[in-house]
């Protein structure tokens, strides 16, 4: 079975009581189960992994190059995580990067992502049903 790695970083394992006016109320396991559901019928699995460091984050990149595809959602990484990118860049398959919010409607620290130039796509601003579509552009990718 192929498998699907969905990639979260820093204060994302908080979803459903993290600011729910900016977040949401669906917590990180209602997004996994939701991407599971956008990707059952070809058969794929959702690898979920949910990092507080960037390092940990890069060996979950690492670990998991055998995988069709990616979401990536780095949270505050997008701004300075550049080892991030770093392994981002080395990641051999297409990937989409999401965000909950619409990062150019915050503060203006928040306006570029340093990983977005190497993304297959960017979605934002769609709450967590910018995680359903992005697992159907992968499906469309892959």
């Amino acid at each position: 079975m192929s498998e699907l790695l969905l990639l979260n970083g820093p204060n994302l394992g908080i979803l459903g009581r993290r600011e729910p006016s900016v977040y949401g109320t669906d917590t990180l396991a209602d997004i996994a189960d939701m991407v599971a559901d956008e990707v059952a019928d070809r058969g794929w699995k959702v690898t979920s992994v949910q990092r507080e460091s960037e390092g940990e984050l890069i060996t979950a990149i690492q670990d998991n190059y055998d995988t069709v595809g990616a979401i990536v959602n780095p949270g505050a990484l997008m701004i300075a995580g550049w080892s991030l990118r770093d392994a981002l860049a080395s990641y051999p398959r297409p990937w989409i990067e999401v965000h909950l919010s619409n990062v150019w409607a915050r503060e203006q620290f928040r306006h570029e992502s340093v990983i977005a130039p190497l993304a297959s796509g960017v979605v934002v601003g769609m709450g967590a049903l910018g995680y359903r579509l992005a697992a159907r552009a992968l499906l469309a990718m892959v």
